[in-house]
């Protein structure tokens, strides 16, 4: 009785050995990762940045440009117009679903997209054209 004691406690002793070491090298490589991670963020944030900077260099430019042949206020206006127009449009363009047009019997909704778990929604598949087994084109005559 007295080995089998032992050997539960060896047992035991080997598995916490065990999970003690997949502990380790589970946190290390997270932390491998995560610096990975942290540098690939940063070099975002920086070319954000400098984009920034870069849009705001070509907007005085352009209404430096504009300032050429009229008054100053006109030019300023007519880049804070441009800069309008080009955010309205950015903005439409990185929302594509409110110009997809909803299919043929499905509800709209207020953005112009269709709800989901609808036909066209990402909870449930589309249709097919037609039934499956019946793709060959009808050949038989009339």
């Amino acid at each position: 009785m007295d080995r089998i004691d032992h050997m539960e406690h060896l047992d035991k002793h080997l598995a916490d050995e065990l999970a003690q070491v997949a502990r380790d090298a589970i946190r290390e490589e997270l932390r491998e990762q995560t610096r990975k991670q942290r540098r690939t963020a940063a070099m975002y944030a920086a070319s954000g940045a400098v984009a920034l900077y870069a849009g705001a260099a070509l907007a005085l430019t352009v209404g430096l440009a504009l300032a050429i042949g009229l008054p100053d206020w006109a030019a300023a206006l007519i880049t804070a117009a441009v800069l309008g127009a080009l955010a309205y449009v950015l903005r439409n363009a990185a929302r594509p679903s409110a110009h997809k047009p909803a299919p043929d019997g499905a509800p709209q909704v207020a953005g112009g997209g269709v709800p989901a778990g609808t036909a066209d929604g990402l909870d449930v598949p589309p249709m097919p054209p037609v039934a499956p087994g019946n793709t060959a084109p009808d050949t038989r005559a009339r």
